[in-house]
Formats: structure tokens, C-alpha cells, sequence
């Protein structure tokens, strides 16, 4: 079998990685993986290093330009499933497997993220077989019905909590933390803005009475000048560290001894998962999709969205009960193994696959 991800963005998110990490899986399982991403991009980098065979592909500035290389590609690799995520991403590739007379098309809208049922996707699936992949059931049943011909699935993110084994501590002199710091290691991307200005007046609360506690911002865009801006106004920058993107995150997240996490979607989800499979306790905002996986009071905390002293009174109690931290981190990590195994994940993508390689879907 012969699967394709087609990933057009340049940058390397959890949605990106949910495609690299199932890949990994079905590889070890027998498939034929190839990514096709834009060249000497982040996606690229990161999926080669993987091991992965990598096709890159220019964006063409046209649907029909894309369409015509994605199909080029889809012939000579003699894919039978693509794999997408957007709207966009759907209509090229219906029409790349429409022109190459083969294959079927499996969308997946990421954890959190509104599914997009607009004129590109009607078509997509009228030009293609077609199938969605989703990652709750809740969001598979609040989605609006599309055409199309492979039934739908349900594959939560999930993660395999023995490859975090291996992980080290990241070293206290590359992010500027002293050893005898108490870390809180907040993970950030851009559409955590909000929350992230939460966590600064959270910390700047605390700071007066707790000066053994260090705030590290990881992640895209976590070393933006207005985040460091608005930690100079909160008189903090003396205990905050921004980061940026690092390609050690997962040391960093290993070093922590509590995480905080503003990012959304699949990268939101992943920075969850990827603490509880470190055994790190996790704080949320109650209104990300990350709380999802995090149990209130058993592998972490809910937040009340935007109010800091709530939450710097709740996160004080817990910086003063050890304890109840390590028991946090080893529930979390047992409730990872459990109820979000990677294993499980890409057995629900299978079904999907066969699905797609049903030829009798394929064209009408």
C-alpha cells in the first residue's frame, strides 16, 4: 500500500507532525510513505531527517499548476491514498487523482479546528473519492455532511509514552535557567496570545513571594517582541525566558517541573500529550481543546480563562505540595499510555486507508 501526505506549509506544526508521526507507524507496518511538502522548508527538514522519501513541490500559484505536479508525483509513486488537512489542500489534491485516474482523497481537520465545508471542498469531493478524518467523535458529528464515498473516522492524537524514555533534561545554560530554579515551562504559539498574557500576570503575581520560580516561553513566535514587551511591563523579565522554536522542545518540556499550555489545535494537543508522557503536571485553559486530555485535579488543572489571580492562587498551591505534583506527572503519563496510544491512533487511519484503496470508489 501507498500512502502520500501532502503538507503545503512551509512550517512545522503538531498538524505536520501528526502526519510525520503516522507515517513513522505505518512504515514500521509495511506502507510505502512519501511526504510532499514545499522545499528546504521546516516540513521538509524535519520529515527528512525522519528517514522519510520526500517529494517537494514549489507552490505554482495556481490550482491547476499544483494540481498537474501533485499529479505528476501521484503517478510516479503510484500512490493510492493522499493524505490533507485544508480545504485548498483537498481541492488539488481531487484533482490530482482525478487526472491521474487513481487514488482517493482523506482530509483530516485537526483537534480543535472547524471543519471547512465550503465550494473547494464540494467540489473536491464531487471530482474525488473521498474521506474525513477527525479527531473526536463530537467533532465528526458536529461537522456539516460532505459526499463521500469512504466512510468517515475517528482518530484521536495519541502518542507512544516509551520513545519520551530516552529524552534528557535540556542543559540550564541553553535557556538561560538557573539549576535551582522551579520551571514553568509555558508552550506558546501564536494563537495563544491571549492566554500567554495570562501566564505573564499569572507570574507576575507570584513572583514576590516565590523567587525560585522561572517562567520559559517554548514554541513559534514565543520570542515575539510584544511578549517581551509586556514582560518588561509586568517588571518580570528577570524570570522569563522566550525561547522560540527549538528543536529540542521535548528536553525542554523534560526539565520543566510544571507545564502551561496557550497553544492550540493539534499543537496544543501534542504539547498535552507529549508533558503527561513526561510526567509532567499540565495546566489549561478550560476553553483549549487541550483540556481534553488533561484530567481536572488528577493530571493537571482547568484554568478559569483570563484570571490571573484565580490561577496564581491555584498554581501556588500546587508549587508548595510536591507530592501532589509527582502524583499529577505519573497519572498523566499512565492516562497517556492508556486512553492516547499512537498505536491506536494509526489503527483508525488504516481503516481510512482501506477504504481509500478501494478502486471501485476511486472514479466514476
Amino acid at each position: 500500500m501507498r500512502v502520500l501526505f501532502y503538507y503545503s506549509s512551509p512550517e512545522w506544526t503538531g498538524s505536520a507532525r501528526a502526519f510525520a508521526d503516522a507515517g513513522r507507524v505505518l512504515l514500521a507496518r509495511g506502507y510505502q510513505v512519501v511526504f510532499v511538502c514545499p522545499p528546504a522548508s521546516a516540513v521538509e527538514q524535519n520529515v527528512a531527517s525522519e528517514g522519510f522519501e520526500v517529494d517537494p513541490l514549489e507552490p505554482a500559484g495556481s490550482l491547476l499548476g499544483e494540481s498537474l505536479r501533485l499529479r505528476d508525483i501521484l503517478l510516479d509513486r503510484f500512490a493510492e491514498a493522499v493524505f490533507v488537512h485544508t480545504e485548498h489542500e483537498h481541492l488539488i489534491a481531487a484533482c490530482a487523482v482525478r487526472m491521474a485516474a487513481r487514488g482517493a482523497v482523506l482530509r483530516r481537520t485537526p483537534a480543535g479546528a472547524r471543519f471547512e465545508a465550503g465550494g473547494e471542498a464540494r467540489l473536491a469531493t464531487w471530482l474525488a473519492a473521498s474521506g474525513f478524518v477527525f479527531t473526536s467523535e463530537a467533532e465528526r458529528r458536529a461537522a456539516p455532511s460532505l459526499r463521500g464515498r469512504i466512510a468517515p473516522v475517528v482518530a484521536e492524537l495519541g502518542v507512544d509514552v516509551a520513545r519520551y524514555d530516552e529524552v534528557r533534561p535540556a542543559a540550564p545554560q541553553s535557556t538561560g535557567i538557573r539549576p535551582s530554579d522551579f520551571l514553568l515551562v509555558c508552550v506558546y504559539d501564536p494563537s495563544g496570545r491571549a492566554r500567554a498574557a495570562t501566564v505573564l500576570r499569572t507570574v507576575a503575581l507570584l513572583a514576590p513571594r516565590h523567587p525560585e520560580l522561572h517562567l520559559a516561553l517554548v514554541g513559534p513566535g514565543s520570542d515575539a517582541e510584544e511578549l517581551r514587551m509586556h514582560a518588561a511591563a509586568l517588571g518580570i523579565n528577570r524570570v522569563v525566558s522566550h525561547l522560540g522554536e527549538r528543536d529540542d522542545h521535548l528536553s525542554v518540556l523534560r526539565a520543566a517541573h510544571i507545564g502551561w499550555v496557550v497553544a492550540d489545535h493539534d499543537t496544543g494537543s501534542y504539547a498535552a500529550l507529549d508533558l503527561m508522557a513526561l510526567r509532567k503536571p499540565v495546566l489549561v485553559d478550560r476553553g483549549a481543546v487541550a483540556r481534553r486530555y488533561i484530567a481536572d485535579g488528577i493530571t493537571g488543572m482547568h484554568l478559569p480563562p483570563g484570571d490571573a489571580p484565580a490561577t496564581a492562587a491555584a498554581l501556588a498551591a500546587v508549587l508548595a505540595r510536591e507530592p501532589e505534583r509527582e502524583a499529577m506527572g505519573q497519572a498523566g503519563r499512565a492516562r497517556a499510555a492508556r486512553e492516547f496510544s499512537e498505536q491506536a491512533t494509526v489503527d483508525a487511519l488504516e481503516r481510512a486507508i482501506e477504504g481509500a484503496r478501494d478502486r471501485s470508489r476511486w472514479i466514476r
